[in-house]
């Protein structure tokens, strides 16, 4: 990673993208907080099939940084670029369908839709990515047999499913549109140290199939050997984040 300036492009770049995220003077704060900068990040960028662990306590701003590199949050102030694209030039939603085209996000709680089955959910996310999937059902059945899924449980709903199944769904939810950005929050906080390992295998050998990016929030720094940066964010975050922010 380098944090030398990025380019002007508006519009997304053709490939390759040496860096897939630049952010140039990035300003966050959420209105009537006591603490009003909760993230100001001169320069950071990242290169394309980097994987990052990015690691800081709670409350210093590292949800909020997902959340604008998502483009879910939108920055007060500043430039974040993903693929070439400035977020802050779209609507919201032209963010939305950017995010759900290009980037994969595997939520700390998961987020699976509880009443529809495990194919719906990895059937909805494909919708929303806009993406042609030559027959979807067999890819989603193809990421599950990489994620070590019984492929009987496709069928059943989502609330029935264990932590760690859930886990694994909402992986291959977020890789069904094979994104150029995996974006993964706390993942690991409630598995043992056994799937975590496991988990953290299957994510980066699907990765390199698919040569995405992965930026990865943990406080388990034993994983800290599966990535190519560890980024402290209190290091690139000037404003230091507060106690009242994830």
């Amino acid at each position: 990673m380098r944090s030398d300036s990025p380019e002007n492009s508006t519009t997304l770049a053709p490939d390759p993208v040496p860096f897939v995220i630049k952010i140039r003077d990035l300003h966050f704060s959420y209105p009537g907080k006591r603490q009003p900068t909760v993230l100001n990040i001169p320069a950071w960028q990242v290169a394309r099939g980097d994987r990052i662990f990015l690691k800081g306590p709670s409350g210093s701003g590292k949800s909020t940084l997902l959340n604008l590199l998502a483009g879910i949050l939108v920055a007060n102030q500043g430039r974040i670029e993903i693929l070439g694209q400035d977020l802050a030039a779209l609507s919201a939603h032209k963010r939305d369908r950017f995010r759900a085209a290009h980037i994969g996000i595997v939520f700390q709680q998961f987020n699976l839709i509880p009443y529809l089955s495990v194919l719906d959910n990895i059937r909805l996310a494909a919708h929303f990515g806009k993406k042609h999937i030559t027959n979807l059902d067999l890819t989603a059945q193809q990421l599950f047999e990489a994620l070590g899924l019984d492929h009987t449980l496709i069928t059943k709903k989502a609330s029935n499913l264990s932590v760690g199944q859930q886990q694994r769904v909402a992986i291959a939810r977020a890789l069904i549109n094979a994104p150029e950005i995996l974006i993964v929050d706390e993942p690991t906080s409630a598995l043992d140290s056994d799937i975590r390992d496991a988990f953290m295998k299957i994510l980066i050998e699907i990765g390199q199939i698919q040569g995405n990016t992965l930026i990865f929030v943990s406080h388990d720094t034993a994983l800290t050997p599966h990535f190519h940066h560890v980024v402290n964010l209190a290091e690139i975050n000037l404003a230091g984040g507060n106690q009242y922010v994830s």
